[in-house]
């Protein structure tokens, strides 16, 4: 082990990663405030939803184009790597801040990013190709330890083995579920479009989706199979991008599978944009090895041992709640289940006291059309609107209301049932990680891992 963690590689990948890294997160915020999103999921509405544990994480108005400048910023920073510790710390402070704001708007690839920029915080991606080593050639080395690069390879491998886990049930192989809902409204496209009529292909692709992701960090991490695998990580997240509304998770991942590649390709890689920009070739030639201080090394592999131990565990953690997991979403979510449901529904709330008060809600007064949505079919969204609800009105002239709702939610095409019992007075559930006891019974069973 120790050898290992003596063992050094070139530092160029971990150059390029950060690289196209920052790039593709400054890209993401300046589409993101192009396209008005800013103001249409930050600032426009009037209530949010934050994550349990997180209710000091609140929007902040107009302020949050100034959020965003720091993110977009930081990034950039990050991308060219200059004044980088402070860049990566800035990037992960930013960008989680905006991820925990509301729940509404979870991605998976948002948990990822935020992850792996608190992994970098800890690498010497600054060492190599970077504006710090140019303005301080002290800095400058040619060599970082190998467990650096390593550790991003295994962290995005965790993504994809999880992922291919996570179809490991009846719906998704069994019964193609839900690409049997989703591809048929793709049949308009040109050329392939008719294919996503045939009743077989929803099934070809959840077996190859499922196949793919348990494989494909094998593959790219085994030199023979790695121009190939590489081919079918465009192929997959191409397709991806064009049938599935998911925002930059494909480009995210095509990206992030080049810190597979050899040293020789990411050299090859920056020489080309040093040509490009016309660095002078001497600032690549560096022969000196990174090296952290003894105790920093030793901290800094403790963190890195506790970090990859949760991530491991993160995912199982579902195993601790009763009932069907797509159905309570207890243990649900940053457990890299990505694309696995289809669910739709409605909630009408019903706010009453012991007064007399009684007001049937209207939902578009308090949520965007997103966020109604989203709640609709999420219990802990659900209880969070719920207690809203209770306050707001309580605030109104209403003593103790109770909140009530008749909520109906389909499953992976299944007939619609209800999601919370309409006796359950909502106003007096607490949110916590103990079991939702009030979650109605699925009454249906998925098999799988």
């Amino acid at each position: 082990m120790l050898a290992y963690f003596r063992k050094t590689t070139s530092a160029a990948p971990l150059a390029v990663f950060r690289l196209l890294f920052g790039l593709m997160l400054f890209g993401s915020i300046v589409r993101f405030w192009s396209r008005g999103w800013i103001e249409e999921l930050y600032i426009k509405p009037r209530y949010f939803f934050p994550f349990y544990g997180f209710d000091f994480v609140h929007p902040l108005g107009s302020y949050t184009y100034v959020l965003f400048a720091v993110c977009g910023l930081s990034a950039l920073l990050v991308a060219i790597g200059l004044f980088y510790r402070v860049a990566i710390v800035s990037l992960f402070v930013s960008f989680t801040y905006i991820e925990l704001i509301d729940k509404s708007t979870y991605l998976n690839h948002y948990y990822f990013t935020s992850m792996v920029c608190l992994l970098l915080i800890f690498l010497p991606a600054n060492t190599y190709f970077s504006v710090d080593a140019f303005r301080r050639r002290t800095l400058l080395a040619g060599q970082i330890p190998a467990w650096c690069i390593d550790s991003l390879k295994l962290f995005v491998a965790l993504l994809y083995v999880f992922a291919g886990l996570a179809k490991l049930n009846s719906d998704w192989l069994l019964n193609a579920m839900p690409l049997r809902i989703w591809l048929p409204a793709h049949n308009d496209l040109p050329v392939v479009g008719f294919l996503f009529n045939d009743h077989r292909i929803p099934y070809a692709f959840s077996w190859f989706g499922c196949l793919y992701d348990l494989s494909i960090p094998f593959l790219l991490w085994n030199r023979p199979t790695r121009p190939w695998a590489y081919v079918a990580v465009i192929v997959f997240h191409g397709l991806t991008a064009l049938l599935f509304p998911i925002g930059m998770f494909p480009y995210v991942m095509i990206l992030t599978a080049l810190i597979f590649f050899s040293a020789n390709f990411h050299l090859a890689v920056i020489r080309q944009i040093s040509n490009w920009l016309s660095i002078p070739t001497t600032f690549l030639l560096a022969h000196r090895a990174y090296t952290y201080q003894p105790i920093i090394a030793n901290l800094i592999r403790v963190v890195f041992v506790v970090f990859f131990i949760i991530q491991l565990l993160f995912p199982f953690r579902y195993l601790l709640y009763p009932g069907e997991l797509f159905w309570t979403e207890q243990g649900y979510r940053f457990s890299w289940r990505v694309m696995l449901m289809e669910k739709a529904g409605y909630a009408q709330f019903t706010v009453k006291d012991n007064l007399g008060h009684r007001t049937i809600v209207n939902n578009t007064e308090f949520l965007t059309p997103l966020q109604e949505k989203m709640m609709s079919t999420q219990p802990d969204m659900l209880l969070q609107y719920a207690h809203l609800l209770r306050d707001y009105y309580a605030q109104h002239g209403y003593h103790n209301p109770e909140v009530y709702v008749d909520s109906y939610v389909a499953l992976n095409g299944r007939l619609g049932k209800p999601l919370i019992s309409p006796d359950i007075n909502l106003a007096s559930e607490q949110e916590s990680f103990a079991p939702k006891t009030w979650i109605t019974s699925f009454d249906d069973k998925i098999y799988g891992f």
